[in-house]
């Protein structure tokens, strides 16, 4: 017996492998059966490569539905009129709203008045707050200038009293842009002697509170009129923007809301318009319209500079016309050049007037320059004291010329007479130029 079991170890050893694949090849016969029976057995071995197929139509629509809603027009915003814009050369579309197109939020508004109250109260170089009594009007967009009684004039009463020496050569300086940038502004308004004017887009929020701290300062500010260049639209000045061969009345009611967006400014000054410049009759409308608010004009000398010498004198409007535009090239080298070549003019001419662009480097090279000028035998003059100075010389060269002159010995001094008497005649003549 036991020599039969030793002789069937083996095959007792190999039986439970033999059972294992039996029953296996049970279970796959039995699938096999049933897909035959239920299925019909016809599939894709999976590959290792994959397989880009075709997106489903309904994920493209899906997909594309956003893209198509944000293809929206540019769109300028304007705060206060939401009229179409419709003359020949403007782009049709415009959209406004009663958001202003670039700005700051309320808390900085409110941060802006706080810091004006402040300077106002502890700054002696502070102009008055805007506005002064009797020198408004209602306008579409706000306050309007006026000349109010007595015959005062915005362009007087807001202007920066000047109590320079007239033996001293002087020079201004203006900064334009501001309020776009809201670092620049604020280093223009901090930093920047107040002698130096600032000249605010209109299209900028929280306008008034912007001026206001200007003025809390010392500065003088202009409000800008966006003037048609020669490229425009592909260089877009905004719906606002005053065209060479625009109807009057449309270019008035532009001017009227730029004018009525803040109030405490002196006089207007350009934003480009080299194209605008060249068209007598929309230059001569501007000047009315600026001299019967009793508002200043100061054009920042590019394009036809003679067009704004021969109707700015024959509309009697108060003007200048910059002598050099500081940064067209924005180097630091190149600026300071710019800036010894008015000290030049100023030496040779009694007065001169530069301008320049709301550039940090701007900025920054305006500061220090400044700082020596009075050591170099130069004084610092705001805009509206070398306007003056100008009225009165073409003034008295016209007397000259017609030989009508009084030989006045102190004539030539007439128009820096009153300044000392108030902010209101910071500018020194009456209306006819005495």
């Amino acid at each position: 017996m036991t020599a039969a079991l030793r002789h069937a170890a083996p095959l007792l050893n190999i039986r439970a492998p033999i059972f294992a694949g039996l029953g296996a090849a049970g279970l796959f016969a039995l699938v096999v059966l049933v897909v035959a029976i239920f299925g019909d057995g016809q599939f894709d071995a999976p590959s290792s490569t994959g397989r880009v197929g075709p997106v489903p139509q309904s994920s493209l629509v899906a997909d594309s539905a956003p893209a198509e809603a944000n293809q929206n027009p540019i769109a300028f915003t304007a705060p206060d009129e939401a009229d179409e814009v419709s003359l020949t050369g403007v782009n049709e579309g415009f959209e406004t709203s009663h958001e202003p197109v670039s700005g700051s939020d309320p808390a900085e508004a409110a941060a802006n008045h706080a810091a004006a109250s402040t300077a106002e109260a502890v700054n002696p170089e502070a102009l008055s707050r805007a506005p002064i009594a009797g020198l408004t009007e209602p306008g579409p967009g706000g306050p309007l200038p006026i000349i109010g009684a007595n015959n005062q004039r915005p362009s007087r009463a807001y202007a920066r009293p000047f109590h320079g020496d007239p033996n001293t050569p002087m020079i201004g300086i203006v900064v334009g842009g501001m309020g776009v940038n809201p670092s620049v502004t604020n280093a223009a308004i901090e930093n920047l002697p107040p002698e130096v004017a600032l000249s605010f887009s209109p299209y900028v929020a929280d306008l008034q509170s912007w001026i206001d701290r200007a003025r809390a300062a010392g500065h003088e500010v202009l409000i800008e009129a966006p003037m048609e260049p020669f490229d425009y639209p592909n260089s877009d000045t905004g719906p606002y923007t005053l065209l060479a061969d625009g109807p009057t009345e449309e270019n008035e009611r532009r001017l009227m809301w730029i004018l009525s967006r803040t109030t405490g400014y002196f006089g207007v000054a350009n934003y480009q318009g080299t194209r605008f410049s060249t068209s007598r009759p929309a230059v001569e409308s501007l000047m009315h319209s600026l001299e019967r608010r009793g508002v200043a004009y100061l054009h920042d000398g590019v394009g036809r500079r003679s067009l704004i010498d021969t109707v700015g004198a024959s509309t009697n409007v108060e003007y200048a016309i910059a002598d050099r535009i500081l940064d067209e090239e924005l180097s630091p080298t190149i600026i300071d050049q710019r800036l010894l070549a008015l000290e030049a003019l100023a030496l040779q001419n009694g007065a001169a007037l530069g301008g320049g662009f709301a550039y940090p480097v701007t900025v920054e090279q305006v500061e220090a320059w400044s700082q020596g000028l009075e050591l170099r035998g130069y004084q610092l003059a705001p805009p509206s004291a070398i306007m003056s100075r100008r009225r009165l010389e073409a003034r008295l060269a016209a007397e000259a010329q017609a030989g009508t002159a009084t030989h006045d010995e102190g004539a030539q001094h007439r128009w820096m007479d009153d300044a000392g008497e108030g902010e209101e005649h910071g500018s020194g003549y009456d209306d006819d130029g005495h």
